[in-house]
């Protein structure tokens, strides 16, 4: 997939704009997994979550390969879109972004204090990607896809972060959304050498990888009806899934119910919020804790953009989260 040294410049590109995330361990979720855990906080990064590091060397790529080029135009649920709009923002280009109807109100507005034009269009993340792709060849910009080699490899910066401190982890769980995660976490074990266990993680409401992974090509889904936003895919990326079925020991879902209860553990525990997809590490390792137990885990808190009024009616008026 990647190189030591791709990955290594790659990171030079992210560093030039940010700061490593840190790798903390944390006692009481030491005691509620029964293991010794390190959380990869990419929800410290300034734009809330990882996908940032993907805009940055994307967009350098794409500057240097096509100086030309007079903006950008992607899709998204919220995540992606920042870190298009961040990245565009520092090389000058403008950005347009198209997210669901009824999308977070939050996440839209951070979109737009970065600098996007935000358009609201369809029920999904796929019929906004849709139209998306359409309107960018009628305004002639550069249409940013939701996977590519670019964003993957700017991804893998966390891991090659998290990996080089922890080459010990048994065992990594990564949230699946479009990919780019898991793959750059693949990649950086793969590069570094290492023996990790990557597990990817889904929604059990937008399962399209696991499905995917079971029958062993992609299946598509016809709804992602998840209140984890970041995982609400029901069309998988080819080259994604063709790195996950290859590098990925496992899939593992994880309900709306379950993520709530570890995002409001996460918040007990460590006093770090944390949104759906990025509490979904969390939610697959407390529902497999039985094979953990005295096992060295890492868990990706890939961002913690969720919205209060979400907060509010999934997390603390839900009684599953009781239990936590």
């Amino acid at each position: 997939m990647f190189t030591l040294d791709e990955m290594s410049r790659a990171h030079e590109v992210v560093l030039a704009a940010l700061r490593p995330t840190p790798a903390l361990s944390w006692p009481l979720l030491a005691e509620r997994l029964g293991a010794e855990v390190t959380v990869k906080h990419e929800n410290h990064l300034p734009t809330g979550a990882f996908k940032v590091r993907g805009g940055l060397v994307y967009v350098e790529a794409l500057t240097k390969r096509e100086p030309a080029t007079r903006g950008l135009i992607s899709a998204t649920r919220g995540n992606h879109g920042q870190s298009l709009a961040f990245a565009g923002r520092r090389a000058g280009l403008g950005v347009t972004i198209f997210a669901p109807e009824g999308n977070s109100s939050e996440k839209n507005a951070a979109m737009r204090a970065l600098g996007a034009e935000l358009i609201e269009f369809g029920r999904d993340f796929q019929a906004a990607r849709e139209e998306a792709m359409r309107l960018a060849d009628i305004r002639g910009l550069h249409a940013v896809p939701s996977f590519h080699r670019d964003l993957a490899l700017g991804v893998s910066t966390y891991g090659l972060e998290l990996m080089t401190e922890r080459p010990d982890l048994d065992v990594l769980y990564v949230p699946i959304g479009q990919g780019s995660g898991i793959c750059g976490c693949i990649a950086a074990r793969d590069a570094l050498g290492l023996k990790t266990d990557v597990v990817g993680v889904q929604s059990a409401q937008a399962p399209a990888y696991a499905l995917s992974f079971a029958a062993g090509h992609v299946v598509r889904t016809n709804s992602a009806d998840t209140f984890a936003d970041g995982m609400a895919t029901r069309v998988p990326d080819e080259e994604a899934f063709a790195m996950i079925a290859k590098g990925a020991a496992r899939i593992t879902l994880v309900s709306d119910d379950e993520i709530a209860v570890a995002i409001r553990a996460y918040w007990t525990d460590t006093h770090n919020l944390a949104e759906g997809a990025g509490a979904a590490a969390l939610a697959a390792a407390m529902k497999e804790r039985s094979r953990l137990k005295g096992r060295k885990v890492g868990l990706v808190l890939s961002g913690g953009n969720i919205d209060f009024d979400l907060f509010r009616r999934w997390v603390l008026a839900a009684p599953s989260a009781a239990a936590a």
